[in-house]
């Protein structure tokens, strides 16, 4: 093979296919620790397990959660898949047809959604209307209540604000639809190859604060000096690097575990496809990458878990509802969101966000903007995902992990949250609340399938 094309292949993921010795047949659990090798045992920069992570998950929030993100409030998610590209000319979508995406109908969307879909409660909705109307007008004046004056401000200062992790979409736009994510699910496309690659390339190469010296694993083949550069970097960057990685596997792990295993003209059939998560993860064809990869899933679980701890406050204030227009079930649901709250609080072992942007406060400030306007930078960049139904989910995911940064570094303002009345201080949209839950819900999903693979590795012959 020329060198110019085993390079091509060595960038686009694909020479160990081709560079590697095909595994012969082993015994039972070989290739289960194969894949999990290093699947064990406490994550580095945590006092938390593996093991510990498993149980809590497995046992007790994911069937909670999965029931929750099944209500209506949670399962409708306003979204604009017509946004182009902002980093380069690349018009082109991918013509497979599981890639596309269904939206919604606006009669089967819930009134209560249609209608203010940034609302938090009934009683708020007089209220944010004219604060809506005053801001189109450019109105803050004292024609106005002093509380909707000072609702307006607040808002504003909400929508332009600095802490945000995210370039959310203009959910006013015409282009913006919304999408009923239990019909939409993410599973395996098909959408692969250069293009899936340039997303991901410029992810790590240009925003995991990573110099261009130093090469990732697969593209060099020599691990040994990326761990050693990422190892000496500081908390703050090894950690952004982790959840980016960890959010890359948590996706290639749903890819895996809903892969299309039989089309014909009666029936599709979805399910594991084991050859695929191996291609992915076994520790001997990515070259050691696989567990690692793994174990930063934990890591992304362990920060999402320790957001929803922190942002209960929020959420039990008697003003705020999940607000459908089905007053029973909306009460009904937001019990049940207390419920899964008040669980994810009582995690043993939480992650200590306490760690991060420490020491000097200048130097800290800086490194949090710069932290921020790289991930923000990552959520640009989905709007050059070719496929748009990974397209809606690439969106949806990095909104959930970019509010959960958010809740993590705004824990004074959370503090200050009255038991009554609006949240001025710290606020969180719709939008926000559905990509921060089903968010979590993708990253609770990878870690219960990997119990599936687990299981199915460790028999095979």
């Amino acid at each position: 093979m020329a060198a110019g094309s085993a390079a091509l292949l060595r960038a686009l993921g694909l020479a160990v296919l081709l560079v590697l010795p095909v595994v012969p047949r082993e015994s039972p659990g070989a290739a289960e620790r194969r894949c999990f090798c290093q699947v064990t045992g406490h994550l580095d920069d945590c006092t938390c397990d593996v093991e510990t992570i498993d149980a809590f998950n497995n046992y007790k929030l994911f069937p909670r959660l999965n029931e929750l993100l099944e209500s209506d409030y949670f399962r409708y998610y306003k979204v604009n898949l017509k946004k182009p590209c902002p980093f380069w000319n690349d018009n082109s979508h991918c013509g497979i047809r599981d890639c596309a995406v269904k939206p919604c109908p606006s009669d089967e969307v819930p009134d209560g959604i249609r209608s203010g879909s940034h609302k938090y409660s009934e009683e708020a909705n007089s209220l944010a209307e004219e604060c809506e109307e005053a801001k189109r007008l450019g109105a803050v004046d004292g024609s106005l209540s002093k509380e909707t004056q000072q609702a307006v401000l607040q808002w504003t200062q909400h929508d332009d604000s600095s802490d945000s992790f995210c370039e959310a979409d203009d959910i006013y736009s015409p282009d913006a639809e919304y999408v009923d994510l239990l019909l939409n699910p993410e599973r395996y496309t098909g959408y692969k190859g250069p293009d899936a690659w340039k997303i991901w390339n410029s992810i790590y190469e240009e925003n995991c604060f990573k110099p261009q010296s130093v090469k990732r694993p697969l593209a060099s083949g020599r691990g040994h000096t990326f761990y050693k550069w990422l190892k000496g970097v500081c908390v703050e960057k090894r950690a952004f690097y982790k959840l980016i990685s960890g959010l890359h596997a948590s996706i290639n792990i749903h890819l895996s575990a809903r892969y299309l295993l039989q089309d014909t003209w009666s029936e599709k059939k979805w399910g594991p496809n084991v050859t695929e998560f191996q291609q992915r993860f076994d520790e001997v064809i990515t070259r050691g990458e696989g567990p690692r990869r793994l174990k930063n899933l934990y890591f992304l679980y362990l920060i999402e878990l320790r957001a929803l701890s922190k942002v209960l406050p929020f959420f039990e204030r008697p003003g705020f509802q999940l607000y459908t227009g089905n007053k029973s079930h909306d009460s009904e649901m937001k019990n049940f969101l207390l419920e899964i709250l008040h669980l994810a609080k009582s995690f043993p072992l939480h992650f200590d966000e306490n760690s991060f942007f420490a020491g000097n406060k200048k130097e800290a400030a800086k490194l949090k903007e710069e932290f921020r306007l790289h991930f923000k930078n990552i959520s640009k960049i989905m709007d050059c995902v070719g496929c748009f139904k990974c397209r809606l989910w690439g969106k949806l995911q990095t909104q959930g992990l970019g509010t959960a940064l958010k809740i993590l570094f705004s824990e004074n303002l959370i503090e200050k949250i009255p038991e009554s009345g609006p949240s001025y201080g710290f606020q969180l949209t719709r939008q926000e609340i559905v990509a921060l839950f089903n968010a979590f819900g993708r990253i609770s999903t990878s870690v219960r399938e990997l119990e599936n693979f687990r299981n199915i590795l460790r028999n095979m012959r």
